[in-house]
């Protein structure tokens, strides 16, 4: 199939793009990397009126330190995050979980920014922006306002990112030097969906983790923390005792949806496989 007409316009700032936003109403779609648009577009389920291009806008590029926090703009690649040193750096958990995006071609095009907003419950970047405790930053006819990714997925390919607004960047807080990190997924090839993933940061003492974050991906409807296995670790000498009992608590807390390849008892398996994995790695 081919995509319906539609209009095209490439806006050089911000500003223009939140005006052409606006003036499109719900006919009107940004495209950046088009990665997931353009599919969309072809099998005729997204039928704008006009395409809003937002590929030159200087405001949403770039990745840099501000204050205590690492900014990486919404046009930011994957492939341009799997490379910065920055990110090497300040977010050690995105260089990890870059690779596992689909496929180079893919990763050259589709950006962060994109990622986000569509609110795909099986990507890798929603996840680790909720494990890093980002916050989304979005502009739109009333101005600038911020959101915490744990209240910026709603539900499947569900955000709060309002019809007229754009999200601009995002930060994250700069990781710390007794940080340590672990991102996996089990797919059926390289490049495919996961279908299970888990995203985790910790503070480590020895052999006792705080602070844990342990986020899974493409086991609901939006990614999900699994709180009571944190509770559970944190503050605990990890032995192989309590990390039978925070696998256990993830399975029973996170209700797992089935898709048309897995069950829901396969992901639920997997998930405590996963946080076990996670758990040695991060403790090791």
């Amino acid at each position: 199939m081919k995509a319906a007409a539609f209009d095209y316009v490439k806006p050089k700032a911000l500003n223009e793009a939140l005006s052409l936003l606006e003036q499109g109403g719900d006919d009107a779609r940004l495209i950046a990397g088009g990665q997931t648009l353009l599919a969309t577009l072809n099998m005729r389920l997204s039928e704008p009126s006009i395409l809003i291009d937002i590929t030159d806008v200087a405001e949403l590029k770039g990745i840099s330190v501000v204050g205590d926090a690492l900014r990486i703009g919404a046009l930011v690649t994957h492939t341009e995050i799997e490379d910065s040193d920055l990110v090497a750096k300040h977010a050690p958990l995105l260089k990890a979980a870059a690779p596992h995006i689909a496929h180079r071609a893919i990763r050259n095009l589709g950006t962060w920014g994109g990622s986000l907003a569509y609110g795909d419950p099986a990507a890798e970047w929603p996840a680790c922006s909720l494990t890093l405790q980002a916050t989304m930053v979005i502009h739109g006819p009333s101005g600038e306002r911020k959101i915490s990714a744990k209240d910026f997925f709603i539900d499947l390919y569900t955000t709060s990112l309002e019809p007229d607004e754009i999200l601009v960047a995002t930060e994250i807080p700069l990781a710390k030097s007794n940080q340590v990190f672990y991102f996996h997924e089990l797919a059926r090839r390289h490049g495919d969906y996961a279908v299970a993933g888990l995203a985790a940061v910790a503070e480590k003492q020895g052999n006792v983790l705080s602070n844990c974050a342990f986020t899974f991906f493409s086991v609901s409807s939006t990614p999900v923390m699994a709180t009571a296995a944190q509770d559970l670790v944190n503050g605990q000498a990890l032995n192989d005792q309590v990390i039978a009992k925070a696998v256990e608590a993830a399975r029973q807390e996170i209700d797992a949806i089935a898709d048309i390849t897995n069950s829901a008892e396969a992901k639920t398996h997997l998930i405590g496989v996963l946080l076990e994995r996670g758990l040695k790695h991060l403790v090791a």
